[in-house]
């Protein structure tokens, strides 16, 4: 069809900008690009998410240990659980939010330890690990 074909209403003026053949495979390069980049950045985040670590009790609880509900009480109190050896990773916490204990805990400790995680605030070590792994996919 040449412009001869085309109705003087429909035509396009010399002004209007047809992007070219070479221009419309370079955005859709710079697309794939895009796409390529950020998808090893959700791989990478997911891995990090799962090797944070959350200690229990944190260290401004040193010395305490954790009660039924996940507070922190004075030692020798009744039915409360020492503190963790070691952290629990992101992935040993989001297992054991799936019905696992944690690993090297009984289950009333595990829960117990549960509990503690869970009341985690803004500020606490170990806060930004459970804050990602609860809002992870």
């Amino acid at each position: 069809m040449d412009n001869r074909e085309i109705p003087t209403e429909n035509a396009a003026s010399p002004d209007d900008a047809i992007p070219s053949r070479r221009r419309m495979l370079a955005l859709g390069a710079v697309g794939v690009s895009a796409a390529l980049t950020i998808r090893p950045a959700f791989a990478q985040t997911a891995v990090s998410v799962m090797n944070c670590q959350i200690p229990v009790p944190g260290p401004g609880g040193a010395g305490q240990l954790i009660d039924a509900q996940g507070k922190l009480v004075p030692p020798g109190t009744k039915g409360a659980f020492p503190g963790a050896l070691r952290p629990f990773t992101g992935e040993e916490v989001k297992r054991a939010f799936r019905g696992q204990t944690l690993p090297g805990t009984t289950y009333n400790q595990s829960q117990a330890y549960l509990q503690y995680i869970r009341r985690l605030q803004a500020g606490q070590s170990g806060f930004t690990c459970f804050a990602s792994i609860t809002t992870s996919r």
